[in-house]
């Protein structure tokens, strides 16, 4: 665990993450002054974390820098376009489609099917 938490948490990840969460906005809006100051402290101090509960803490806080840069596309590509390309394929499937079976593992299907749920206005989402 003592290799893998350096090889997770080193400087130049943690500067990275933190650059490129400042650019998008991310920085100030999603994490706390505790969460801020926890990044930059580790950042100055430390060459590679060696404690768990440091590296525990700041996993927390990569976990929440990740999900707040990840894009709406790609969100809704996890949570919509794959689960509503199955059902769309098992339901062609029970109709009678031979190549339904296809959709369900075809990333450009599932990929329409997010936009066009990020595109749908709120009062037509299901």
């Amino acid at each position: 665990m003592k290799n893998a938490s350096r090889f997770m948490f080193g400087k130049e990840k943690l500067r990275k993450l933190k650059l490129k969460a400042v650019r998008r906005g991310v920085w100030f809006r999603v994490l706390s002054r505790v969460d801020r100051a926890l990044v930059d402290l580790t950042m100055k101090v430390v060459d590679g974390v060696r404690s768990f509960r440091l590296a525990e803490a700041l996993f927390s806080v990569v976990e929440k820098l990740e999900v707040a840069l990840e894009g709406r596309v790609s969100r809704a590509l996890k949570e919509v376009g794959f689960p509503l390309a199955r059902k769309l394929g098992l339901f062609a499937q029970k109709w009678g489609n031979e190549f339904a079976r296809s959709w369900m593992s075809d990333v450009s299907f599932a990929k329409f099917l997010a936009v066009m749920h990020v595109n749908n206005p709120g009062e037509f989402k299901v």
